[in-house]
């Protein structure tokens, strides 16, 4: 009984560090989107001007609350861009 229990806490400690991973690139992909909709909002005109300000806005709020939950589970920003580097690579190859 006592193996199974064991089992049992291997698969929690993998479905966690999988969360934390699924974290890591929510938080990349949350980047990417800001970036790109700061740079559409510097080329935008008329009508498109307050979507992209609402879009910027929406990432920004997205992003900063990632972070902290990022930073409550302890992951640093060190881990994040060597997971963008990771995936980026995993991406192109």
């Amino acid at each position: 009984m006592q193996g199974e229990y064991k089992r049992e806490e291997k698969i929690i400690e993998r479905n966690e560090m999988e969360k934390e991973i699924e974290l890591i690139m929510t938080i990349i992909k949350t980047r990417e989107e800001l970036k790109s909709a700061n740079k559409n909002f510097e080329y935008a005109k008329e009508e498109l001007i307050d979507y992209y300000s609402y879009e910027i806005k929406a990432n920004q709020a997205k992003l900063d609350y990632l972070i902290k939950m990022a930073k409550l589970k302890g992951i640093e920003v060190d881990m994040i861009n060597n997971k963008k580097y990771t995936f980026l690579r995993e991406e192109v190859g």
